[in-house]
């Protein structure tokens, strides 16, 4: 079988497995070549199909994620290595790096925080877009921290990016013009795909009986400057009860929708 075949074999046997069965097959091949996937997609293979594929199309059809298998996942402008510990970066969160873009409007942030820095994706990013900002990446997960500093240092943001061991307090310091944080935001007991539910990590997805718990603590606890601001990823639904408890304490609040049209994004800032 040549290599357009497996991967047409790869598409309808992970059908039953994933939404994107065919990018899914080609990424799982690029990773077999030892290419990228546009490289495979611009330059098709000729030659003999690697014996790993098979492992790999394996391990997805037990679903096990396409960025656990291959070991990277691309997010913004950078590609972060990750790995089972970690939570997998979606595109969904780059809604929160474009609200403070927007935020922004050409200026820098010198200080952003990352609360739950899991593989530096909101971090590294951030630090990507300003090369003038620093950073400090804050999360209370072992498996976290190495692999955000493992980012940090293949990225060559090491030099502006700290990570280390915390909790949300860390916004309460009034230090940092840009808060970014992704918190677990599931309820309890809710069925979850199982490449999700099965294999990233509870501490990263699940917050008490309606998903709020990391919410009620986080909103106390944010000390923004004057000109500063937090983006902070909600799940569906969750739009009016997040704004509610950033309002309580005397903060501004709206929402940024995710391209599919989701409230993604309480965008926070003082009060004036």
């Amino acid at each position: 079988m040549n290599a357009q075949a497996a991967l047409a074999e790869a598409a309808r046997r992970l059908a039953g497995t994933s939404d994107t069965p065919r990018l899914d097959a080609e990424l799982l091949m690029a990773h077999a070549l030892g290419v990228d996937r546009e490289r495979l997609l611009l330059d098709p293979p000729r030659g003999a199909v690697p014996a790993s594929f098979e492992r790999l199309v394996e391990r997805r059809l037990g679903h096990e994620p396409v960025a656990y298998i291959v070991g990277h996942r691309a997010f913004w402008t950078i590609d972060l290595a990750v790995g089972p510990g970690v939570l997998i970066p979606r595109p969904d969160s780059e809604t929160l790096i474009e609200a403070a873009v927007a935020h922004f409007r050409g200026r820098s942030p010198r200080r952003i925080l990352d609360m739950g820095v899991g593989s530096g994706a909101l971090l590294l990013a951030a630090l990507a877009e300003w090369p003038e900002a620093i950073g400090l990446g804050v999360d209370q997960s072992a498996a976290a921290l190495d692999m955000a500093r493992a980012n940090a240092e293949r990225l060559g943001l090491a030099g502006r990016a700290r990570i280390e061991l915390g909790s949300w307090d860390t916004a309460a310091s009034g230090e940092f013009d840009l808060v970014l944080c992704n918190p677990p935001y599931v309820e309890e007991g809710a069925m979850l795909p199982r490449d999700v539910g099965d294999y990233e990590p509870a501490s990263a997805l699940y917050a008490g009986p309606d998903g709020l718990d990391d919410y009620r603590r986080i909103a106390p606890a944010l000390r923004l400057p004057a000109n500063g601001v937090a983006c902070i990823e909600i799940g569906s639904g969750q739009a009016q009860a997040v704004r509610t408890l950033f309002e309580l304490v005397r903060l501004h609040t709206r929402i940024e929708k995710d391209l599919a049209g989701h409230d993604r994004c309480v965008v926070v800032t003082p009060c004036v």
